[in-house]
């Protein structure tokens, strides 16, 4: 990685970025040779990526050819606009966020009890955890529902938070986020590693 202070290499952190998003998106490669995106809904479940579909289509057709799969998550945090920089130079726009980039290998998952545990971890991670009837080999569309497995064998991440620049800027950075108070801005903040105090109602400010 060229951009090493921006590389993660901890797996909990890898872990953490990818429960914190609910779509990836999947690269196969289709019979002309081209690049084949397609975003998923997903989870990430005992070291492996999965997701649902129908069992047939473009991407199934391009995973039984090959089945070596390049999956990504993207988190956008904090825009940082051309008003910002002082010279007010469109060049120094600068956006802060978090990727996991996963190589590896799919197939597809037969019925059984891994499907079925697998399909219950993803109704939970969308659901909130929140209480629903289980899935079963039982259920409606059980068997016309196909699962996807993506064992990664590289797996790579790194979050942009500014971690190049001096304290007294980044510091400026967090200061002009907390009073802009965007969506995604409370977060970068946090993942800057500044402390907040304050209160949605009262609002917020840089603790110490």
């Amino acid at each position: 990685m060229r951009r090493k202070h921006s590389e993660i290499t901890d797996p909990k952190e890898m872990t953490r970025i990818l429960a914190s998003t609910n779509t990836g998106r999947m690269a196969t490669m289709d019979a002309e040779g081209y690049p084949y995106i397609t975003p998923v809904n997903f989870v990430f479940h005992q070291g492996c990526v999965y997701f649902h579909c129908a069992p047939q289509g473009e991407k199934l057709d391009n995973l039984a050819r090959n089945p070596r799969v390049c999956f990504e998550v993207s988190t956008p945090l904090a825009y940082l606009e051309v008003s910002f920089n002082p010279e007010r130079n469109p060049c120094r726009t600068h956006q802060l966020y978090h990727c996991v980039i996963i190589r590896g290998k799919a197939r597809i998952v037969p019925d059984g009890e891994l499907k079925t545990a697998v399909l219950n971890a993803l109704v939970a991670k969308h659901e909130g955890n929140r209480g629903f009837s289980p899935v079963t080999p039982d259920s409606p569309s059980y068997k016309a529902c196909c699962v996807v497995e993506i064992k990664p064998e590289r797996m790579t991440a790194k979050s942009d938070l500014s971690q190049n620049k001096p304290q007294d800027q980044k510091c400026e950075i967090a200061e002009h986020l907390v009073k802009r108070g965007l969506p995604g801005d409370l977060e970068a903040v946090r993942a800057m590693g500044f402390e907040l105090e304050g209160s949605e109602r009262k609002g917020w400010r840089l603790k110490g």
